[in-house]
């Protein structure tokens, strides 16, 4: 009967180490910036655990002081059951493999689940040792000042998006990766990059004569604005916009491009990230802005080539395959 209240008390103290080494690993391995992000989104588990984590140095004191009792209990029973020397090679056996291994391996795998599952007890060690754990706990404060939050690079947001690529279980489909991925890489590149070159633009001087067959032209190659540039390329008067043209009747009239409305839009310079491009055409509140480069206008940037760089794939609408027909044509 001894022998076996024995084997229960060293088992339950070895379960106890056991438990407080896996939560060791466990806790250690949490970030609280992710779990406050979890418990914003509601998730239960994090909900429970951000309390105990946000004041680590107590907790962490807590379970260290709770551990080294269990451990040391141990120890104290075999050997008082147990030679000297048989008591010191299987507690340091029993801890280590079943109080320090087997059971920082298992809590690693699910640090978050394994914590909220013991948060109860965590809650009842930080009690138990308080007299103990407080000082330690404005010690460690004392020393080791908690330092500012850390948020994730842009290579490394990169990286964690590429898991979700490769990974079964992720809620993001292929093509939400592939939208994150090419936000995240557009301050790596320039407007240079995708400007549509001047040759392959269609555009007009102030004077350029408005009548049917020059209207004509712009409807068949579904032009829906059009840049208005000096003949040297120096200067840009504004967007003119077919949606204007419709309801005029060139065939009886004489007009010029001067004597059109023109929208206001500026000229922004080749090296000119795309990130910083997306406030250029909000602050502008334009659809297609003119690229310069050495004080020269090289071509012209649209709202949707800032959009096909995000999808990473051409949008291709009616009027795209009506100017391919036309150039295939030519």
């Amino acid at each position: 009967m001894e022998n076996a209240l024995i084997v229960i008390v060293v088992l339950f103290l070895l379960l106890l180490a056991a438990i407080c080494s896996g939560l060791n690993i466990a806790v250690m391995s949490l970030d609280v910036s992710d779990l406050k992000r979890k418990a914003k989104l509601g998730d239960k588990q994090a909900l429970r655990v951000l309390p105990l984590r946000q004041n680590v140095h107590l907790l962490l004191s807590s379970i260290l002081f709770t551990n080294v009792a269990a451990a040391s209990a141990t120890a104290i029973v075999l050997g008082d059951n147990l030679n000297g020397f048989v008591a010191l090679i299987v507690s340091t056996l029993l801890l280590v493999i079943f109080g320090e291994i087997f059971p920082q391996a298992l809590f690693g795998k699910n640090a978050l689940g394994w914590t909220s599952r013991f948060s109860p007890l965590l809650k009842l060690m930080i009690i138990i040792t308080y007299p103990a754990s407080k000082p330690m706990q404005l010690l460690l404060d004392k020393l080791f000042p908690k330092s500012d939050r850390r948020l994730h690079s842009r290579g490394e947001l990169g990286l964690i998006i590429a898991d979700h690529a490769d990974a079964l279980n992720s809620e993001l489909d292929e093509d939400e990766v592939e939208i994150i991925r090419g936000a995240l890489q557009l301050s790596e590149k320039r407007v240079r990059d995708i400007v549509t070159d001047i040759r392959h633009t269609f555009w007009l001087t102030p004077d350029a004569k408005l009548d049917g067959p020059q209207i004509d032209i712009i409807k068949d190659r579904g032009h829906s604005r059009i840049p208005i540039f000096n003949e040297q390329l120096t200067k840009c008067y504004g967007i003119l916009l077919m949606k204007d043209l419709v309801d005029i009747d060139f065939d009886d009239n004489d007009f010029t491009v001067e004597d059109m409305s023109l929208y206001p839009t500026q000229i922004v310079g080749s090296m000119t990230a795309l990130d910083t491009m997306f406030r250029k055409f909000i602050a502008a509140k334009t659809h297609l802005i003119p690229i310069e480069r050495d004080d020269a206008i090289i071509g012209v940037v649209s709202i949707e080539d800032l959009v096909e760089e995000i999808l990473g794939h051409e949008i291709e609408d009616e009027t795209d395959r009506l100017r391919k027909r036309i150039v295939k044509n030519i």
